[in-house]
């Protein structure tokens, strides 16, 4: 039986479509099999309390970093363009959600045309008119349909793509509050390293004086009284160099403050009160806590798309056009008996394309599992971080305990060393200026020590994902 009704044929191709696209060649993405829960050293407590969930204003308690980290949030270049790549990562989402959807077009258009007489090869003597004006209204449309999943590939991998951003604006954020309080906290070591050197300074001009007394009551000789002026002249030349450090401190913070270069408004060093204790939680938690680790897991979600998409490129396309409208040579026509259509449906299996699909599926592949090594070393790097960060901070607590002793012990034999210094010959000013010298060198050394705690509190913050809830 010949079938001439053109929608039955129509309806049968549509039917048929739909039965191949039940035959979806794409993947479905599962979170690849890595091992998050072993990322710690063994040293470290075992705990689903993590410090990451705790907002950044509760872990500083100094107003003025507060008022700092917030003006960096504010108008960080860096952020600024983080917040910038997400709103790209958003158009280009809301085109692939879009690409679903049919082309339509509309055109108005006049035609006016000359055939050529001899062109034509019409008998001699015939009256044939060789101008022609036509005019035209359309409406043109194009469906590329969905059949092996490529558009639902392309539509996830751009929200995956869309997702690494925010998670990279979130990177960049909690790496924005580490950078300003480690700033912050050698500003205020620097404040404090300076204090010490400027009254170390003044104690040794008293000294100077007091070895030209003693010189004049033939206590000491003339080498004492130089090498005291030695001695003075020694703390002096270092401070330069720490106000140098200061400058190029201040500098950097404003550069993150998006400030031009210029002082600082700040606390002291003995005015900053630690977190009593730092929680790591389960390094499993890591997965959901560092924004970087999200972000290359997001990457290769969106590798593993492209793949899918790749693949696709083996199976034939489908697509559908249609045009309809107005076509008259005459514009009083233009409404009446002038519509003409068409509908195309149209099937393209690749046969031979010099092997781009096949290379374009091999890269694809490749780039998958480049991301998945990213993916994985992120979370081993994040893991490293924590520890190291963890044991800084173990140590700098240690060390200022012993530090403490240290100091007390020089503060009493420098004393002892003057005193003796006075009245006995047995001692020499050499025996003071290298109790002087040693007490100078482990107060600035004990002023390290604090702010190794300070900066190590803020790097187990940043390496646990804190800064972004």
């Amino acid at each position: 039986m010949k079938i001439t009704n053109h929608k039955y044929l129509f309806g049968l191709a549509i039917g048929g479509l739909l039965i191949f696209a039940s035959c979806n060649v794409s993947k479905k993405y599962e979170r690849p099999a890595l091992n998050a829960d072993k990322l710690y050293r063994d040293s470290l407590a075992a705990d689903t309390i993590s410090m990451a969930n705790m907002p950044w204003r509760s872990l500083f308690s100094d107003t003025t970093l507060q008022n700092l980290i917030q003006e960096a949030i504010d108008h960080n270049l860096d952020l600024q363009t983080a917040v910038l790549k997400i709103t790209e990562a958003q158009a280009t989402l809301q085109q692939s959600k879009m690409a679903y959807l049919p082309t339509l077009s509309a055109g108005i258009q006049a035609t006016k045309a000359k055939s050529s007489q001899a062109a034509l090869n019409f008998p001699a003597g015939i009256g044939i008119n060789l101008n022609t004006t036509t005019y035209q209204a359309s409406l043109n449309a194009s469906w590329e349909i969905n059949v092996w999943g490529q558009l639902s590939s392309l539509k996830r991998q751009a929200l995956a793509n869309f997702l690494q951003s925010d998670a990279s604006k979130r990177a960049v954020q909690t790496q924005l509050i580490a950078d300003i309080a480690n700033n912050y906290y050698n500003l205020l070591a620097l404040d404090r390293q300076l204090a010490i050197t400027e009254q170390t300074i003044k104690n040794r001009i008293t000294d100077v004086e007091t070895m030209k007394a003693l010189k004049e009551g033939a206590v000491v000789n003339g080498a004492a009284v130089v090498q005291s002026e030695a001695n003075r002249y020694a703390a002096e030349v270092s401070l330069p160099d720490i106000k140098q450090s200061i400058h190029e401190t201040e500098n950097a913070l404003c550069i993150l403050l998006a400030r031009a270069p210029g002082p600082v408004k700040r606390n002291t060093l003995a005015a900053q009160q630690p977190v009593a204790a730092l929680n790591v939680g389960l390094s499993a938690q890591l997965l959901r806590n560092r924004p970087d680790v999200q972000s290359a897991e997001y990457a290769f979600k969106a590798a593993f798309e492209n793949t899918n998409v790749a693949h696709s490129y083996f199976y034939p396309s489908f697509t559908l056009t249609a045009s309809g409208g107005l076509s008259t040579l005459q514009l009083k026509d233009f409404f009446s008996n002038s519509i003409f259509y068409n509908l195309v449906g149209g099937l393209t299996q690749p046969i031979f394309n010099k092997g781009q699909n096949k290379a374009r599926f091999r890269i694809a592949k490749a780039q998958q599992q480049e991301y998945l090594n990213s993916f994985q070393l992120s979370l081993i790097t994040a893991g490293q971080e924590v520890s190291n960060a963890l044991y800084s901070y173990e140590n700098a607590v240690g060390k200022q305990q012993i530090r403490t002793k240290q100091i007390q012990s020089l503060e009493k034999s420098v004393s002892f060393t003057k005193e003796l210094l006075r009245y006995s010959s047995a001692t020499n000013y050499t025996d003071v200026l290298t109790s002087e010298q040693s007490l100078l060198a482990a107060q600035l050394s004990g002023v390290s020590d604090k702010l190794q705690e300070l900066q190590a509190i803020v790097n187990v913050y940043r390496a646990l994902g804190g800064g972004w809830k």
